[in-house]
């Protein structure tokens, strides 16, 4: 395994500590074991679908789970529910249980998720607020038309 050093970016962003220690988090954790398999795309600009392929798991088995910007994700099968008649020749699916975490930017909000085919589909979408979004700054108090900008519903004096 490959170890990163991520101490210069400390010492060069401002605010953005998160960020990094985010980086150095997932950088890790990605050692670990790459079960359950998944998939994350982006379905359009706001949107977001992560798959995670949970063959043998119930509804029941899997909890989902935001907190503070981190989705998790865990399966957990009750070993009492199995069948213990059946002999097995070769076991290929794991059926173990897991935790997988995906952390989420801001302002991405998780709609709903769908268990179908073996395949647990969690849709996500970016709603950024009125308040976050881009605008534009007025120099000296003028727009780009030359005209005054109007404070509090009156036009101020030039």
């Amino acid at each position: 395994m490959r170890t990163v050093d991520f101490s210069p970016l400390y010492r060069t962003i401002v605010g953005f500590d998160r960020l990094a220690n985010m980086m150095d988090t997932a950088s890790k954790l990605e050692g670990g074991s790459g079960y359950p398999p998944y998939n994350i795309e982006q379905t359009d600009e706001n949107e977001f679908r992560i798959e995670l392929a949970v063959a043998g798991f119930s509804e029941d088995d899997l909890e989902l789970e935001v907190q503070e910007n981190v989705l998790t994700v865990a399966g957990k099968r009750d070993r009492a529910d199995e069948d213990t008649s059946r002999t097995f020749l070769h076991r290929g699916i794991a059926e173990r249980g897991f935790e997988r975490r995906f952390h989420l930017a801001d302002h991405v909000q998780v709609r709903d998720a769908e268990l179908k085919h073996g395949m647990l589909t969690v849709r996500l979408e970016r709603e950024v607020p009125e308040a976050k979004k881009p605008r534009q700054i007025a120099i000296n108090g003028q727009s780009k038309s030359g005209a005054k900008l109007i404070q509090g519903g009156k036009k101020s004096a030039a």
